[in-house]
């Protein structure tokens, strides 16, 4: 049986997709989302939502990116940050800022009907003075992974779904698919 992820990021689902390789649709589903800063919050109420939509077992994913000047804002309320200022305005609000340091996070949640299965990745980076890259999507060119020296966006696809936030919360993820088959 598949599982659905509910999004409404194709991109997203693309990659998600190429990490899993397992029976997964995408399913684009108007939720409603809670303006919180708990992605685990977050993920459960979307999740609870999709389920009685479908019926069937539900994915969710949120990943907020948490500037650690700004207190970790904007955090799970980047999609917003992006869509009223954008990520050269992001780098902007930032121009005088001497810590760069941010945290990648995202969190997916598997639920049948009964349990939250949540999984979480992150990975430390830094905030770039301006956009780098041209691939990927959402603030991709605004965050360069710890130990890096280019944006996911300045990277390919291969190397971003190495070392993303999103592929270790999936690695997790396909651990926990694969425990729950054997248990079969």
């Amino acid at each position: 049986m598949p599982i659905y992820f509910v999004t409404s990021n194709e991109n997203k689902f693309n990659e998600v997709k190429s990490i899993l390789k397992i029976d997964l649709e995408r399913k684009d589903i108007d939720l409603d989302e809670i303006q919180d800063i708990g992605q685990e919050k977050i993920i459960k109420h979307k999740a609870r939502q999709a389920f009685l939509a479908l019926k069937k077992p539900v994915l969710i994913e949120d990943t907020g990116l948490f500037i650690e000047a700004w207190n970790g804002f904007p955090g799970a309320l980047i999609r917003w940050m992006l869509k009223t200022v954008g990520n050269e305005g992001i780098c902007k609000m930032m121009e005088n800022e001497k810590v760069r340091n941010a945290t990648a996070k995202t969190y997916f949640c598997l639920y049948k009907g009964k349990e939250y299965n949540v999984f979480v990745g992150e990975i430390k980076g830094k905030v770039p003075s301006k956009p780098k890259g041209k691939t990927g999507f959402g603030w991709d060119p605004i965050f360069i992974p710890q130990g890096y020296k280019k944006s996911f966006a300045e990277m390919t696809k291969e190397e971003k779904n190495a070392i993303s936030m999103r592929a270790i919360a999936l690695k997790k993820l396909m651990q926990f698919l694969t425990t729950q088959r054997k248990k079969e």
